[in-house]
Formats: C-alpha cells, structure tokens, sequence
C-alpha cells in the first residue's frame, strides 16, 4: 500500500520578519534613527540597506539631530548627509567695515584659527578680499527651529548647512546640483577618496573641487592645481 503524496509546504514566515520586510514598516522605524545608526543599519540586508540609503531618509535624520526646522538646497552628493557633526554647520557673518578675524572669533566665541581653516584663509588680511565669512558654530542651540540653506562657497572651498542669523542668503550660493552626481555612489566615493590622496586635502575640499567640476576627477585636480599656483603666487607679492 502506497503513502499518499505529500504536498511541500512552504516556508513559514513569522508576523514579525514580514513586518520588517514591509518597506513603509521600515521607513516609520529608520525616521526615528540617527545617522550613524542608519549607517549602520545599511549592513543588515538588501531591504534595510535600500531605505537606509534613501536620500530623504538620511537628511529627516540630519535635520532631526539638531532640532532643524528646514533644509534648502540640493547637496552635490547624499555623503554630505552622512556626517552630521557640528563641523557640516557654519553661520554666514557678511563682512563690514572694521570687521577683523580676532574680533568676530570673539563676538562668535570661536577660535580665531577655527574661522581662518573654515574658509581657508593663509592669514587674516585674507578677510578683505571677501563680502562674507563663514563661521564656526560653538553653540548647538543656534540650530534649533533654524533654517539651513546647502551651500558650496567659492573662497572657503566646500560645502556647507549655513544658518542666516541676519537676512537671508544670495541665491547664486544655493547648491543646485541634481543631475550632477554619478549614478554609483560607491563610484563616487572611490573618485573622492582618489582625489583625496592625490591633493592630500580632506573629504570636504575634494567633495568642493569634484562639485565645481561636474564630476569630471581630471578637471577637479587642474581647479585644485591652479588655486594652488595662485596661493604661492601671492605669498611672494
């Protein structure tokens, strides 16, 4: 006598692994996450990894940190929104007439070679030549219910969440990069990580020179050269 057949079932998944599967599940946990924890919830699975890495996800996880009201503007690439220390974050101090490094490291109670590094500066006359500097934040609170506003600047040569105290900003520094990103963003950072090493700077001035050079690595190191002649240059005027 034959054993009827037996149907194979098929696997049993528990109530709590599909809920983890469901994509807006997943989207309502990880906007509770910081940063870093989204970093590292990317190492998980492919479905984590996907939604960790979601452009909108990582900047409401930047704005949550800080208590920031709103964001404005396009950052060049997503790994700006990976690092969300105090150091992304800059205020915009428009330059007046008998403005000096020392006196605004005091007014802002920041440290004078603080200033000078943000917006690389070789010495302090170098505050004459520019309409505004960009200066480091010493108190987090100044970013509660602020508005920040993604801005690649010109003299300081990178990219930054700059808080308005006074007025509003020029629109022409607003980033306004979509489209400009490769579409690998391991590619991308493989590039940086060249640039890196080959201008010896860190992530934020390689990030700054790839950005003005639409991503063309070639171009980045010939910006970077010759901002470099033009520095040597003026030492010896």
């Amino acid at each position: 006598m034959s054993l009827p057949e037996t149907q194979p079932q098929p696997p049993r998944v528990s109530a709590s692994s599909a809920a983890l599967g469901c994509r807006d599940i997943i989207l309502a946990i990880f906007d509770h996450l910081s940063v870093p924890d989204l970093a590292r919830a990317r190492c998980v699975c492919r479905e984590w990894n996907s939604v960790a890495s979601d452009g909108d996800v990582i900047a409401r996880a930047f704005r949550s940190t800080w208590k920031i009201k709103a964001v404005v503007g396009v950052a060049s690439s997503d790994i700006f929104w990976r690092d969300n220390s105090i150091g992304k974050f800059a205020i915009s101090h428009a330059v007046r007439k008998g403005d000096s490094v020392a006196r605004l490291a005091v007014k802002y109670s920041v440290q004078v070679m603080d200033i000078r590094r943000l917006n690389n500066m070789m010495s302090d006359h170098g505050i004459f030549s520019r309409d505004r500097l960009l200066i480091p934040i010493s108190n987090p609170n100044i970013l509660i219910d602020s508005t920040c506003y993604i801005e690649l600047d010109n003299h300081a040569k990178r990219e930054a969440a700059v808080v308005y105290l006074e007025g509003g900003p020029n629109p022409d520094r607003i980033s306004s990069l979509q489209g400009k990103t490769p579409s690998s963003e391991h590619g991308r950072r493989k590039i940086l990580e060249s640039l890196k090493r080959s201008m010896r700077v860190d992530d934020g001035t390689a990030q700054y020179y790839l950005s003005i050079s639409n991503g063309d690595p070639r171009a980045a190191l010939s910006e970077f050269s010759e901002d470099l002649r033009w520095e040597r240059q003026a030492r010896l005027t």
